[in-house]
């Protein structure tokens, strides 16, 4: 699959993501929306992920910058787990071990597919420091090697006020889980 975005996407995309950023200030309150968008459209990759995010109703948002690799990191900020990205086990051995009822994919090779990385769970803790997030969904999160190897994955989602960290079996999936995804540019 090539990974291009056609002159019109970007510019819906980019007025998309301006509106956002604009709306949303608490999330990024020193940052500047032109350096943003001249970094992305130096990135035309970057932009077909972020595109990808979008359409699978991930809501991307800018909510950090790192002066030292100066690098923007969009986050998946939809109020639950996307839509677009639900009913999906955690990765390819997952789906393979399932003998019947499969879902359509994983989330791992979806993410990859995408151009993002799953979040882990400091990153997790750290975008529901912008908000309360998957407060009726609960989003997949990278998984230690030592719980994958027996068999488990977990996932995160946000009840009673609380941040709650959980595991189910890695071929496990559910209407309402999801992932969130991470894009740096």
């Amino acid at each position: 699959m090539k990974k291009e975005i056609t002159a019109t996407e970007s510019e819906v995309l980019l007025n998309t993501l301006k509106n956002r950023f604009e709306k949303n200030k608490n999330r990024h309150p020193d940052l500047n929306w032109n350096k943003i968008q001249a970094k992305l459209e130096a990135n035309p990759e970057k932009l077909w992920s972020l595109l990808q995010m979008e359409e699978t109703e991930g809501e991307p948002d800018d909510i950090h910058y790192n002066s030292e690799t100066n690098e923007y990191t969009f986050c998946d900020c939809s109020a639950e787990s996307p839509k677009g990205r639900r009913s999906l086990c955690y990765d390819k051995q997952a789906l393979d071990s399932r003998k019947e009822h499969k879902p359509k994919n994983n989330v791992l090779d979806v993410a990859t597919a995408m151009g993002i990385t799953l979040l882990n769970e400091e990153e997790y803790r750290f975008l529901q420091s912008f908000g309360h997030f998957d407060s009726k969904s609960s989003s997949w999160i990278q998984t230690p090697e030592a719980i994958r190897k027996l068999g488990g994955a977990i996932f995160a989602d946000f009840r009673y006020n609380t941040i709650f960290i959980y595991h189910n079996g890695a071929e496990s999936y559910y209407a309402a889980r999801g992932f969130r995804g991470l894009l740096r540019v």
